[in-house]
């Protein structure tokens, strides 16, 4: 595989039309969630705590739902973190597909809130995310709930397939790697709580809906693909590498890893120019709960990038790279 090292590479122009917006709880659901973390005990390692301090993931919450309430952005932060443990301890990591595969029974039961349900359920993973349902329980109406639960078992169930990727070597195909990371990336679990935090929920019809569902797959590939931009000079020379649309292109369309940088640089655009052309659809339907919808999705994109380009889950690894700043155009 065609390969450059990071100091020589250039980042592609994310540019964003959506408003950047950061909630006024930022610092203080910053505190309160990385409280949530370490008491929660999946990540148990001292260092390793220090490192999500410093990343100051509340940012990322208080900048993709910025018109929450305190109450929902502690809620959707919780999540994000829940799932950034999650991607580094089984993700990020050199976890079999047969461990992570053993490992989702307890998650599983606890998403399906099942009769048999430990009392005391043992892991950490677990009971954070036996809080995280009840919450959202709380916080929304039984489709809601159903909705969020049935994207997160789809999330659970595409990293034993990364998982199969890392253990046997394998750069998975263009088009296997567009379909499920739509799945791994985890962004139709938070999507599916932008409802509850704007307050306007929609109808399972609305959910449905064929242009709902077209710009929830813009707005997915969007962040995904952003990330994998973002993240590759951290990934690269990891155990995940070959999970990454950086890798796929190069090793699949023959592509420099700078060609390929820039080819996936024009895919995001497209789909953020998709993205606007189905807004002025959606709005035909004349709906408070998609508009508040698909600002949310658009807050995503827009917040996704402003903390990436800032945090050192990211930073760090390219230091002395240079790149266009996002916000081209952005509000």
């Amino acid at each position: 595989m065609a390969d450059l090292a990071p100091s020589k590479l250039l980042i592609p122009s994310l540019s964003c039309p959506f408003p950047s917006l950061i909630s006024p709880y930022a610092d203080q659901v910053d505190e309160e969630t990385f409280s949530w973390l370490v008491a929660s005990t999946m990540i148990d390692d001292p260092a390793e705590l220090g490192r999500y301090r410093e990343a100051c993931y509340g940012l990322l919450g208080a900048r993709t739902y910025p018109y929450a309430g305190h109450d929902m952005l502690r809620l959707v932060t919780d999540w994000c973190v829940w799932l950034f443990a999650f991607d580094d301890a089984f993700c990020e990591s050199d976890r079999r597909a047969a461990e992570i595969a053993r490992a989702l029974p307890q998650l599983l039961a606890v998403l399906d809130d099942l009769d048999d349900l430990p009392a005391d359920v043992d892991d950490p993973f677990a009971r954070a995310m036996l809080d995280i349902k009840g919450r959202v329980s709380a916080a929304g109406n039984a489709d809601q709930l159903d909705r969020w639960r049935t994207v997160t078992k789809d999330y659970l169930f595409a990293q034993v397939w990364e998982a199969a990727n890392r253990e046997d070597a394998v750069v998975p195909t263009y088009g296997d790697y567009i379909f499920m990371r739509r799945r791994t990336g985890a962004m139709l679990t938070v999507f599916a709580l932008i409802d509850l935090a704007t307050g306007h929920p929609l109808t399972p019809d609305q959910w449905r809906h064929p242009d709902v569902r077209a710009i929830t797959e813009s707005a997915n590939d969007v962040v995904v693909w952003d990330n994998d931009l973002l993240s590759y000079a951290k990934e690269r020379n990891g155990v995940n590498s070959r999970n990454n649309l950086v890798s796929v292109l190069a090793r699949h369309r023959h592509r420099s890893i700078q060609h390929a940088m820039d080819r996936i640089g024009r895919m995001r655009d497209d789909a953020i120019l998709r993205m606007l052309l189905l807004r002025g659809e959606l709005e035909g339907l004349k709906s408070g709960a998609v508009a508040a919808y698909v600002r949310g999705l658009e807050h995503w994109i827009s917040g996704s990038i402003a903390y990436s380009l800032t945090s050192s889950r990211y930073t760090r690894a390219w230091q002395g790279v240079a790149h266009h700043p996002a916000g081209d155009g952005a509000g």
